[in-house]
């Protein structure tokens, strides 16, 4: 079976830094890309980021792009999004999910587990 649990998520002020943390199990971590995904409640998700499951490739949405980092470490079977620059338009809460092959786009439907959310506020 396969788990997500992510962590990091808390309270920051506007033009601080965050580093969430997604644990993964139940499933050869490396070929499989990873994504990060927001929503506020009741909304749908908005994709973020994206890892292919080599690491070599990345994707971000044009809102975060150049100040959010994706990564991976496949010997921990962990990624993480490096935040900096956080605006209160950030504020959501955070999902991390395991795509369904190596690569990872910003289509939900190319997801097929999903971890239970890590709350980011962004204070002004």
């Amino acid at each position: 079976q396969v788990q997500l649990v992510e962590s990091g998520g808390g309270l920051v002020q506007a033009g601080g830094s965050l580093r969430l943390s997604c644990a993964a199990s139940g499933r050869t971590f490396r070929n499989y890309g990873m994504g990060w995904f927001r929503a506020a409640p009741g909304k749908e998700r908005a994709f973020v980021a994206g890892i292919s499951g080599s690491g070599v490739s990345t994707y971000y949405a044009d809102s975060v792009k150049g100040r959010f980092t994706i990564s991976r470490d496949n010997a921990k079977n962990t990624v993480h999004l490096q935040m900096n620059s956080l605006r209160p338009e950030d504020t959501d809460v955070y999902y991390c999910a395991t795509a369904r092959w190596a690569t990872a786009r910003a289509t939900q439907s190319e997801y097929d587990y999903w971890g239970q959310g890590t709350q980011v506020t962004v204070s002004s």
